[in-house]
């Protein structure tokens, strides 16, 4: 079978709308015949090229089924963090809203990686991706971590205990793993400006 079938297989075995990088491909064949295959592919219109070194199979929208539409602009942008390795994680704000923490959405999606800043668009949606310092990415999928950068963007003062407490329980943890989470934050230097309301949040949790 020809590098241009074997792409096209499987290709077609791909879930619509989901990206995915060309460096998957490589397997099959010359890095040359892979970027053959895959450019005939996006000019027939099978594929659509959302970034550089990433595709998506069109799929057609539910309510519109002859209007079709690739991968989101989130998608993308965590499918370019996976292809490089870099760390990717909501911004402090978004999580923040996630949690309870605030109530007015963020009005742009924006996203901190270990990466290079970049900004990602597809057809109106628009993702931001900042760089940003090691330490703000710590605990980068974990519960924790979704907490610590909500922190990092809000102020004690301005933040109840009624609001964290709201905050850890959509974190979904188990309630063995609250206190180690509290403590966890207490421990680091940049939370310096939440121990006491931290140390107050543990304590009406051990009463």
């Amino acid at each position: 079978m020809s590098v241009s079938a074997l792409v096209a297989h499987r290709v077609s075995r791909l879930q619509k709308g989901m990206p995915f990088t060309i460096e998957g491909f490589y397997a099959l064949g010359s890095v040359t015949s892979v970027q053959k295959a895959l450019s005939r592919l996006a000019q027939e219109g099978t594929v659509v090229r959302v970034a550089k070194g990433i595709y998506a199979r069109p799929k057609p929208l539910q309510s519109f089924p002859a209007i079709k539409t690739t991968a989101t602009a989130e998608e993308v942008a965590l499918s370019w963090a996976r292809k490089h390795s870099y760390i990717i994680v909501p911004h402090g704000l978004e999580e923040a809203y996630r949690l309870g923490l605030q109530t007015q959405a963020p009005v742009k999606t924006v996203f901190w990686t270990s990466g290079p800043s970049r900004e990602f668009k597809i057809g109106n949606q628009q993702v931001l991706v900042k760089h940003t310092a090691q330490s703000k990415l710590r605990w980068a999928n974990k519960p924790e971590g979704a907490f610590y950068r909500a922190l990092l963007v809000l102020t004690a003062e301005h933040t109840s205990l009624q609001q964290l407490k709201t905050a850890l329980k959509r974190l979904n943890l188990a309630a063995n793993d609250v206190i180690p989470v509290i403590h966890k934050l207490k421990l680091q230097p940049i939370l310096l400006p939440w121990q006491s309301k931290l140390t107050k949040l543990e304590s009406e949790l051990l009463s």
